[in-house]
């Protein structure tokens, strides 16, 4: 059963506040800073040679070999309907931890916030349009927002379905 937004902002406000304060990673994408729980993150590189695998969806950038281990790399500025500005000095890849890891390709990784609970907000009400769920919430450090990911529902399974079978289920 899939909550709306109405749902997920009261799950978020009775939530225990210690659930969402802590740790965060930061980074920057298209202009915007988003972060992530630091306890998913496993590592961060610099963008390496990607294979790319035929037959996926758009943001798959392909896989890669870490240590001997293959690892799938999205690209989340594709994965959120941005144009793709290409890779500068600064893009890095995130190894982030859903059960499985995954690389995640981002414009600049910023810095690591302690973001207590009190200072996180449910996310904004954008009507039955936007699909906020992939938020946890927005951040408040220093006067700035950090939009929260859900690391979990941004990548979900669905990077992984064959981009045919995706098609013939539209």
């Amino acid at each position: 059963m899939q909550m709306g937004n109405d749902d997920r902002a009261v799950a978020i406000a009775e939530a225990p506040q210690m659930e969402l304060g802590g740790k965060y990673l930061t980074f920057e994408l298209g202009g915007e800073v988003y972060g992530v729980p630091i306890l998913q993150v496993r590592e961060i590189i610099r963008v390496m040679d990607i294979t790319r695998v035929p037959h996926t969806l758009p943001y798959l950038r392909g896989v890669f070999n870490l240590r001997g281990k293959v690892i799938p790399v999205i690209d989340l500025r594709l994965r959120f309907g941005m144009s793709n500005s290409g890779d500068s000095e600064l893009t890095c890849v995130i190894v982030v931890d859903v059960g499985a890891q995954i690389g995640v390709v981002v414009d600049e990784v910023r810095e690591v916030h302690d973001i207590r609970a009190d200072n996180i907000s449910p996310p904004p009400e954008f009507g039955a349009s936007v699909d906020t769920e992939c938020l946890l919430g927005m951040g408040k450090v220093d006067g700035e927002i950090k939009i929260l990911l859900d690391i979990d529902r941004v990548l979900g399974k669905e990077p992984f379905i064959n981009a045919r079978e995706a098609e013939a289920t539209a």
